[in-house]
Order: C-alpha cells, then structure tokens, then sequence
C-alpha cells in the first residue's frame, strides 16, 4: 500500500506538471544535446573515436541500466526525497561536466548526469500520477510527452547553437541554473508518497549493469586494439555470461527487476526487440551523422543542428496523425510502417553520403525517416502496455526504456567500430569511407526491427496477455512509481 503526506495542493497539479516537465526536458535533452557538439569537444579536449563514444554512451548506460533502480528506490525512500536527490546528483554533474579538464573527468561526470537521471525520471511521472486527478492524467501526461518530445526534436540544434556562439560547456551549464530553481520548487511544492514494501532487486541491477558495460567496452575497444584483443575478448566473454546469469535471475528470483516471464507474450517479446533494434540503428547514425555534418561537409554546429531537424523533429508534426491511425488499423502496421520507413531513409542516407554532397539530396532521406521514427513512436507506448496484464504495466514500460537506451548505447559502439575499421577522422573522404558501411548496419537494424514487429499480435488476434499461473505477489497492489514509470522519456 502507497502512504502519502505532505500535501501537493500547496502548489497544486499545475506545479507538479510544470517542476516534473522541465525536469524530463533537461534529462531528455541531454541524450542528443552533446552528438553535435562532439567535433568541438574532440578538438578543446582531445581524445579519438572511443573517448568520444564514451562521453554518449556513460550517459546512456547508466541511465538505462539504473532506470528500475532509481523507481523502486523512490517507493521505498519517498519519491520526492529522491526526485530531489536525483536532480541533485544531475545538477552537480552537469556543473562539474562543464568544468571537466580533460575527456576522461567528462565521460566521468557523464555518467554521474546519467544516475541522477535513472533516479529522477521514473519518478516524474509518479508524482503527476499522484497529483493529477484521473480524468486529468491523460492531458497531463500529453503535456509532459510534448515537452520532452521537444527536448529531443531540439537537442542537435540546441547543442549547436550553444557550442558556436558560446562554447561547448553551456551545454552542460545549461543545467545548473534550471536544476537548482526545480530544486527549490519541489522542496515548496511536491508532496511526499512512500511504498514501503517495494522490493530493491540489486543482485539483478548488478548483473545487468556490469555485464552490458563489459560488452558495450569491448566493442568500444575494438577500435583501437581489433576484435582478437585479449580485454576485447574478455569483456565479450565475461559480459555475455553476466547477462546469462540475468535471465537466470529474472526465471528464479522472487521479484526480480525483469522478470522474464514477460517475454513468453509474444506482443511484449515483438516490441521491445523491435525497440532495441530501432535505437541501435537510429542512435547510432545520430552519432556518427551529426559529425558528418561537420567534419565530411563543413558545417556549423548550428547549421548541423538545424539541417537534422527534418528528421529529429519530425515526430512533433506526424504524432497527431500517427496516433490516429493507430487507433483505426492497430498498433502494429503503423510500427511495421514507421521502421521500414526509418530503415528506407537511414539506406537512402548511405546512398548519397560522400564530400561536399548537397542538402537537397540529404532531404529525402532526413524527411522519410523522420516520418518512420514519428510512426513508431506514437503506438509504440500502447502496444508495450497492452502487452502484459494491468499489474505489471510499470515492469514492462520501465523494461522498454530501459532497451532503448541499451540499444542506443550499442548503437553508438557498434557503428563507432564499423566506422573506425573502415574510415577515420584524416580527412572529409576518410570520414565519408567510414561512414557509409556503417550507416548500412544502422539501416539493417531497424529494417530487421520491421521484420521483429511482425510478431506483435493484429488487432483481431491481440487479446488479454496468456493467463499465467497466478501468483500471491501478481495480484498484489503495484507500487506507483512502477506503474507509472515513463514510456519513451528520452525519446518522445
């Protein structure tokens, strides 16, 4: 049972949207805030492709991997103290990000911003949950949807513009000002709601996490030392057999964090496999692409962000739309769809990249697929909660956020290591040569994540989840913040 006190009224629910909203808004944005700024950042601090990877990818991990933690910690602890806690951490991490003296102490601080994050995102949504009554709850949360829609939509090109006419840093200073205000105003205006009973699965959080950063530094690494290095090979190893025993963990444990149960349906296998391998392809063309911009063509930072918003804010347009035609021919052709057409746009990219192509030939490629990322998203929330049963709704909507980082976080080392095998940072053409190969990886990802969703129900077959053997614990009340945890935080 939920316990609560405090009193949200002293602000009320506008309050509570407005402190929960910015605070996505920041976590949200700093997801894609730093691939247009990277160029700057590789020249103030030095570092090769890895160093770069790293100052993405230890915001990401972290993020994905500590998600689940950070909601149970809020239901046993107060979700307010830690909401508070969380922007804190993510405050004081984006100050000393923007001070870092060297590449190493930002991919450092990265990964601080990255727990802060974990902690404070699962929890946005509880308190409006708690502060918004029902009939209410649907505009709010489209309200906070849009604002941390346009946060990703505005990432590129507000990292640009504030890595040309400023520098880099205030990317990260940005941050401070905005977390210390939200500090003071959630202190006046939340109020506090505890769960005392919901269980911590740190066993789980361990494994998991060590095992995806050992596979995800491996494959970092192969840039620098190949595939047949010996930490290569042990982080392959030793992180696959991590994630083994995860699995393991999710059958046997009692509550674990994943339990993989869930994936006996085959609407919640469909979808999140097909997650993963969207954020696989996208993110990491995002990555590598938001350079070409600059380093193959010879843009600005903000000519780079704002000649990618045909893609990164599409969303913002086609959702409305998207969402209608969920609602008139179901969830799964409308994400078939969307896939195919990000894979079509990511193929036509690859066709045209070379020195000094032109703009109007990118556009076609940064339209389609901006239409396909629009039509995913907009069911892609829908069909991972009609999934599973009312109960374990929070479970699966904390699951699929979390593959979707974990998928933008090997996006990024996978096509950073196709890109080092076969090009460089030497020159336009370089980049040019090691771009495209590993474009077309990115392209066959999300084409493949196409295929995948084919396994999601129809309308006409999808139906309640398979009964499953019941269980005292299944039908026991689930702690707010699991319920509520965010459906495409960083993404939509």
């Amino acid at each position: 049972m939920d316990a609560q006190h405090g009193t949200t009224g002293r602000g009320g629910a506008v309050w509570v949207l407005v402190i929960t909203s910015v605070a996505g808004f920041m976590a949200a944005l700093d997801n894609l805030v730093v691939t247009t700024a990277l160029p700057s950042i590789r020249q103030s601090l030095g570092g090769g492709l890895e160093d770069l990877e790293w100052t993405v990818n230890a915001y990401t991990l972290t993020f994905a991997v500590l998600l689940m933690l950070g909601a149970a910690l809020g239901d046993r602890f107060g979700r307010r103290r830690l909401f508070m806690v969380g922007l804190a951490v993510f405050t004081a991490a984006s100050a000393a990000a923007a001070l870092s003296p060297g590449i190493g102490e930002l991919i450092a601080f990265r990964a601080a911003q990255g727990v802060g994050a974990a902690i404070m995102m699962p929890l946005t949504l509880t308190l409006i949950g708690a502060a918004v009554p029902p009939e209410r709850r649907g505009a709010a949360l489209g309200v906070f949807g849009a604002v941390t829609g346009t946060a990703v939509a505005g990432g590129p090109l507000i990292g640009g513009a504030l890595t040309e006419h400023i520098s880099w840093q205030w990317i990260f200073w940005l941050n401070v000002p905005t977390g210390l205000v939200l500090l003071a105003l959630a202190r006046l205006r939340l109020g506090e709601s505890y769960a005392p009973k919901a269980p911590l699965d740190i066993r789980g959080t361990v494994l998991v996490s060590a095992g995806l950063f050992g596979i995800v530094y491996a494959l970092v690494d192969t840039a620098s030392h190949g595939w047949t290095d010996p930490v290569v090979l042990t982080g392959l190893t030793a992180g696959t057999a991590l994630l083994v025993l995860f699995v393991r963990h999710g059958i046997r444990a009692e509550n674990p964090m994943l339990p993989m149960r869930l994936f006996r349906s085959r609407a919640f296998l469909g979808i999140n496999a097909a997650s993963l391998l969207m954020f696989l392809g996208m993110f990491g063309s995002i990555f590598l692409l938001s350079q070409f911009l600059q380093t193959g063509l010879g843009h600005s930072p903000t000519e780079a962000g704002l000649r990618m918003l045909p893609w990164t804010g599409m969303p913002i347009l086609v959702a409305p739309f998207a969402g209608y035609l969920s609602d008139r021919f179901g969830g799964r052709p409308v994400v078939v769809t969307g896939l195919a057409l990000q894979a079509v746009g990511l193929a036509l990219f690859a066709l045209i990249i070379e020195p000094g192509v032109s703009y109007t030939a990118q556009l076609p490629a940064l339209v389609i697929g901006g239409v396909g990322m629009a039509l995913y998203f907009a069911p892609a929330a829908s069909l991972v909660l009609s999934s599973v049963r009312p109960g374990e709704q929070g479970i699966a909507s904390g699951a699929n956020n979390a593959l979707r980082e974990v998928g933008g976080a090997l996006g990024v080392a996978v096509l950073a290591a196709v890109f080092a095998a076969q090009g460089g940072y030497g020159s336009p053409r370089l980049f040019a040569d090691g771009t495209v190969p590993a474009v077309w990886i990115g392209a066959g990802a999300v084409a493949l994540g196409a295929l995948v969703a084919l396994l999601i129900p129809g309308r006409r077959s999808a139906g309640r989840p398979a009964p499953e053997p019941v269980d005292r614990r299944a039908t026991e009340p689930e702690p707010v913040a699991a319920r509520a945890a965010p459906l495409g935080s960083g993404e939509s």
